[in-house]
């Protein structure tokens, strides 16, 4: 991190103070901490903590309080919650309320550290835009001088064109970075469930609302909405969403009173929504409400001079303060390769290139392509596997090198062997664990 992380744990356990403290002193991180949520939310005020951790022994009822007012007050702060076994209904509720995640106490060092992080990296501003090919930085500009604006953009592309990225670019360099950034996935939800997501509902509304919930509009007031997928959007809620936008405000599920709304929206397509319209699958209406402006990404292909800073870039995000080196004969590979999976495939060769690396170099030979792994009476032919498939089998892969080199040596020579630093093989080990992989003594 280019500045220490300040983080403030609110709780009155002190050796659970204590414990958090030493844990993230080693990852040159510091720790403040306030002994109740009235305290805690007088303390932001003075302190502004990077992130703020939770004791959910200190009650539901007082964190989720709490968490409603952080919300309010600081949106984008990120909220990790602390819990046993036992209270994680009561931290799933104030995940509920607006917090990010809860990680289980007692803490294992690495999985904590990198929850951390993940949370840390997740809220920092990442106008460090990779846009090193022509073709990129024309679209960056594009995106840049729209942000000053208030237009909604649409943004088009292959699946992995780096689509959310952008979206969070333009949000950035917005007079609104310092407003929420909320992001929705249209495609990953069921239709019963995004409208209530998205629109929020009051208590009673429907069986199992046992409490009132901002939906993601409100979330976003004064800051930016991403509608990831728009295309995916059931017809019926195309609608619903035509009027929101229309009308500027939002009535949650079983309400009564509107919400005013002034918030910027951003959609994103995989598809030629224009044909989907001529298809009746979307609405003109709506189309034409969301395409103010459009933004198109090429693929990764026809940006060929972004592969290597991109590759350069994910190891740092992976190995973040390492040695790690992308050497010229991987570099090369790179550059010469196919990318039908565009940067998210990038992304996927370099986290398997940092497994495969011998020492702190990756060279040609730790380059392993997605094709790499088909069978050999395969290649050459149609593929006969999926992309899930090929993930599963990388991710096997990762697992068989990760346990036979562990197994005939020490945790330290383990991780010295695989080219990851310990922190990261106690993380991985971790997540096996909760796999329910049986880890060699």
């Amino acid at each position: 991190m280019s500045k220490t992380a300040n983080l403030l744990f609110v709780t009155k356990d002190n050796s659970l103070h204590d414990r958090l403290q030493a844990t993230l002193l080693l990852s040159g991180m510091s720790l403040s901490r306030s002994n109740n949520c009235t305290e805690a939310f007088l303390d932001l005020g003075t302190r502004s903590p990077d992130l703020l951790v939770l004791d959910i022994s200190l009650g539901c009822q007082e964190v989720c309080g709490l968490v409603r007012n952080v919300r309010m007050l600081k949106p984008a702060l990120p909220i990790l919650l602390a819990s046993d076994y036992a209270q994680v209904p009561d931290a799933v509720e104030a995940i509920r309320c607006g917090a990010n995640d809860y990680v289980l106490k007692p803490f294992e060092a690495g999985p904590l550290t990198e929850l951390v992080n993940t949370l840390l990296s997740a809220a920092r501003p990442q106008h460090a835009l990779i846009s090193a090919d022509p073709l990129t930085r024309q679209v960056a500009e594009l995106a840049k001088r729209v942000a000053e604006s208030a237009a909604t953009v649409m943004i088009s592309g292959e699946s992995g064109t780096g689509k959310e990225v952008f979206a969070r670019y333009i949000h950035e360099c917005s007079p609104r970075a310092s407003r929420p950034f909320v992001a929705i996935n249209c495609a990953a939800i069921p239709a019963d469930m995004l409208e209530s997501i998205l629109f929020g509902h009051e208590k009673g509304a429907f069986t199992g609302a046992h409490t009132s919930k901002a939906g993601k509009f409100e979330q976003a007031n004064s800051g930016t909405l991403l509608l990831d997928e728009i295309s995916e959007m059931d017809l019926g809620l195309q609608a619903k969403l035509l009027r929101v936008l229309q009308e500027r405000e939002v009535e949650r599920l079983g309400g009564s009173k509107p919400v005013p709304l002034d918030v910027r929206i951003i959609a994103t397509t995989n598809r030629n929504l224009k044909q989907e319209v001529c298809e009746g699958r979307f609405r003109e209406d709506l189309f034409y409400r969301l395409n103010v402006f459009p933004l198109h990404l090429p693929t990764l292909n026809q940006r060929r001079d972004d592969i290597v800073p991109l590759a350069r870039r994910f190891v740092e995000l992976y190995q973040p303060g390492s040695d790690y080196q992308l050497d010229e004969t991987a570099a090369r590979v790179l550059e010469a390769h196919h990318w039908q999976g565009n940067v998210r495939e990038l992304e996927n060769v370099v986290q398997r290139a940092l497994i495969l690396a011998n020492g702190k170099t990756i060279c040609s030979s730790s380059i392993l392509f997605e094709e790499s792994l088909a069978p050999e009476q395969s290649r050459g032919s149609a593929p006969v596997r999926d992309a899930r498939n090929l993930d599963n089998d990388l991710k096997s892969l990762e697992k068989e090198i990760i346990i036979s080199t562990i197994g005939n040596s020490t945790r330290k020579d383990a991780a010295a062997k695989l080219g990851i630093s310990q922190r990261t093989l106690r993380y991985k080990l971790a997540r096996f664990r909760k796999d329910g992989i049986a880890i060699p003594a």
